[in-house]
């Protein structure tokens, strides 16, 4: 067997030892996927279904019914840091690579342009609406 051969029998040998590895992957990271690759639309589903997602929700619409400034604050706060923990959690990691590339974990542009849109209208809305001098 001529060292080319070899390399080439060994690389596909690694090949095949690593498809399981990424099945493996997807069936930690996401049980129930069926195989087909996630839209960003599924994506931002599966986001928002998370509990810290889910809390914040309710917490805006508090902060949005009272009007509250500082309440605002505080969700817009929220929502920053709970988007980078639910798009970002594995940091880059082989995890999350291997994850994007088998298809099972979708696109989260989505998600984080629905947070951002949400963090700008609160502001907008629970802004102070100033009062004007009178002369």
């Amino acid at each position: 067997m001529g060292p080319l051969r070899r390399r080439l029998t060994l690389a596909a040998g690694l090949c095949a030892i690593a498809v399981p590895a990424q099945a493996q992957t997807c069936a930690e990271l996401r049980p129930g996927w069926d195989g087909t690759p996630v839209s960003a639309f599924q994506e931002l589903v599966f986001l928002a279904q998370s509990p810290i997602v889910l809390i914040l929700i309710l917490l805006t619409a508090v902060a949005l019914r009272f009007r509250s400034e500082w309440g605002g604050l505080a969700c817009v706060v929220g929502w920053s840091i709970a988007t980078y923990l639910v798009t970002d959690w594995s940091g880059g990691s082989a995890t999350g690579t291997a994850a994007a590339t088998e298809g099972c974990v979708g696109s989260p542009v989505l998600f984080i342009t629905f947070a951002a849109a949400l963090c700008i209208g609160v502001v907008l809305y629970t802004a102070p609406l100033g009062k004007r001098k009178q002369n």
